[in-house]
């Protein structure tokens, strides 16, 4: 089976007190049909039970695979579907979590582990995230401050954000998204997370969410000081193309002032564009012209026929490959 057309992609939502910290940044932003006025998140390419994104004529992404692997995702993919990619709208702050690798995870859930980087979009004027812990701050330490929750916020290390800083976040790394911002979120195809603090935040029963202090004490790398990443900027006379990311698990470039920039499927992999502005995609041997709005993600197959990209920016994913 040929896909030889880029898929407009059609996200899932997380809502409501799944996500009480979501706003309506994504519908205010990007003009998305959100379910609730708390919308957290915007689930652009996920397999997630319940949660698949689709094509345009409602097809589950994970059904599209099934029937194509190999033209799909691409020769050198492996199943599971490795990817998870979101925009994520914080009118509050979320937790402090921290995610685990893959070998616990596996050995614990039975699922993939979680590691994940962030793209600032928009940031209110003092917006900051958690990053990591302070430097020479112990898990013992760490457990202790939990066990009185407020306590741990003395160990934590806030950093100031604004639109267009990346950060990467491998698993072990303690870290939380701050109120007013909306971001870009690539990660592993995972939906384990590990509370250790939640703010004292109580639902309109009073109740507190549930926390996972023993397990998120079990996966914290406390050695680990992370650093936000320094773009690199590659020469193309069709855009600015800055590399943001080049992991084990997947790759990140950041692409402006496109204007008629070539692509062709990969064979090995797919790719997953977002655009942060309107632009589209003309198709090179039929001149057939796919357009698409701020805020779309677009899925191109690893078979994908030839075409060219016009848009003011957009985000390019990929997962890391042979």
């Amino acid at each position: 089976m040929m896909h030889d057309k880029p898929i407009l992609l059609y996200p899932a939502y997380r809502s409501g007190l799944s996500t009480p910290w979501g706003g309506d940044g994504l519908k205010t932003r990007f003009g998305k049909n959100i379910p609730d006025p708390h919308t957290g998140e915007s689930l652009e390419m996920s397999v997630i039970p319940g949660l698949n994104s689709a094509d345009a004529d409602g097809q589950p992404l994970e059904s599209l695979l099934d029937r194509d692997w190999a033209g799909m995702a691409g020769t050198q993919v492996e199943r599971p579907f490795p990817l998870l990619l979101k925009l994520i709208d914080a009118q509050d702050r979320l937790s402090v979590q921290v995610h685990p690798d893959d070998d616990y995870a596996r050995r614990v859930e039975n699922k993939l582990g979680k590691t994940e980087a962030w793209a600032i979009l928009q940031a209110a004027p003092d917006a900051k995230l958690v990053y990591g812990i302070k430097e020479g701050a112990t898990k013992e330490a760490l457990a202790e401050a939990a066990q009185h929750g407020e306590e741990i916020e003395k160990l934590l290390r806030f950093v100031p954000v604004k639109p267009g800083d990346v950060f990467y976040i491998p698993a072990g790394t303690v870290h939380a998204i701050g109120q007013g911002i909306l971001l870009y979120e690539i990660q592993q195809s995972s939906d384990v997370t590990y509370r250790f603090y939640d703010w004292n935040r109580r639902d309109q029963q009073g109740n507190l969410r549930p926390l996972h202090i023993r397990q998120a004490l079990d996966v914290t790398r406390v050695d680990y000081q992370p650093e936000a990443i320094v773009p690199r900027i590659v020469p193309d006379p069709h855009c600015q193309r800055e590399i943001l990311l080049d992991t084990a698990y997947f790759g990140l470039q950041r692409l402006s002032d496109c204007q008629n920039v070539p692509f062709t499927g990969a064979i090995t992999h797919f790719s997953v564009l977002t655009a942060l502005t309107e632009g589209s995609l003309q198709l090179a041997d039929t001149k057939e012209t796919i357009a698409f709005s701020a805020g779309q993600t677009v899925f191109i197959p690893a078979d994908c026929a030839p075409f060219t990209l016009t848009c003011g920016q957009c985000l390019i994913a990929a997962p890391a490959h042979k």
